[in-house]
């Protein structure tokens, strides 16, 4: 199985962190987001993966590669025209007509996904939503989408597309791209794959649906500690020797090279590799790798490679390789 994975985003949202660490490497309980990702794909067989980079793509190509047994094509978008873009460029690693899979990069998901790829027929990832108007949206008639259209303001239903999509026959796909782009069909300026697989529709494809059960936003500061959240409560405390004089409130999760004393840490907080944190209280926060945290209670906040914070209790949001002190 080959999966499509468009991660050139430069997520404007997640800045700081994303000046230096792309989006889809930003990390959160216990890894970067798209290593839960890929944790979810390679149990369902997909063993060869297109990444769709841009801004730091380098350092997105080192880490699959370093950390995955999966054969790696690598495409440059060069402008960020819209998803529908990103998965035209990719026509290039595509062997047409095999089947593919694209997943969004930036959106941890849970789902029955080799229930849905078993189908033998091409299908999307939903879920119910309370405002279908900031998604794309599918209406179904019986078990089959009739129509898809891209953050409409009058929703034809609430059933929001997710990022995962199979599509049995990838020429297909490719032909209604084609269709989009040289036809010069934008939807709010960009080119869209819901536009394309819409066409595939009105040709008679037939297309279905599939849930899905836990879909984690990972594009803002207040999402990601609440994905962090939300990950750790599934998985609980990660089994490590606690430091010196350490208290630690689960769940949490600790790597192993991470050095944490006299200290009190959770509930919800992730410490990744080659971090250190002493004499502080730190809860519902994300201390990234080689982040140095002392003399200080630390909530809510996410805290960049490298940055080093100490001082007051506060509620923050450093950039990598960052140095703070609050006083007073």
């Amino acid at each position: 199985m080959k999966v499509i994975l468009p991660v050139a985003g430069i997520g404007s949202r997640l800045r700081p962190h994303t000046h230096t660490t792309p989006k889809a490497l930003v990390h959160v309980a216990g890894k970067p987001i798209l290593g839960h990702i890929l944790d979810a794909l390679i149990p369902v067989g997909v063993d060869e993966v297109v990444l769709v980079v841009g801004h730091l793509g380098s350092k997105i190509v080192s880490y699959v590669k370093e950390h995955y047994d999966v054969r790696v094509h690598v495409v440059e978008q060069k402008e960020p025209k819209g998803l529908g873009h990103a998965i035209y460029v990719a026509r290039e690693a595509v062997k047409e007509p095999e089947p593919i899979l694209i997943v969004l990069g930036d959106t941890i998901f849970q789902a029955d996904l080799k229930s849905a790829l078993s189908r033998g027929k091409s299908t999307l990832g939903v879920a119910r939503v309370s405002d279908p108007r900031n998604f794309g949206v599918v209406e179904l008639q019986g078990e089959r989408i009739v129509r898809l259209v891209e953050k409409p303001q009058d929703p034809p239903s609430d059933l929001a597309i997710v990022g995962v999509y199979y599509l049995k026959d990838s020429s297909r796909l490719y032909q209604a791209l084609e269709h989009v782009v040289k036809g010069g069909i934008r939807s709010r300026g960009e080119i869209q794959l819901t536009d394309a697989l819409q066409v595939m529709v009105s040709q008679g494809e037939e297309m279905t649906t599939f849930p899905v059960d836990v879909w984690l936003d990972c594009g803002s500061p207040e999402s990601l500690l609440e994905t962090n959240r939300r990950l750790l409560e599934q998985r609980g405390t990660t089994s490590v020797e606690p430091g010196t004089g350490v208290i630690i409130i689960p769940p949490v999760y600790i790597a192993p090279s991470a050095t944490v004393r006299h200290s009190i840490v959770g509930p919800h907080v992730s410490i990744a590799d080659d971090a250190v944190v002493q004499r502080a209280v730190v809860r519902h926060s994300i201390i990234n790798q080689g982040a140095h945290v002392e003399e200080i209670l630390l909530s809510d906040s996410i805290i960049g490679e490298r940055a080093v914070v100490g001082g007051k209790y506060t509620r923050l949001n450093v950039g990598d390789s960052s140095e703070m002190r609050v006083v007073g």
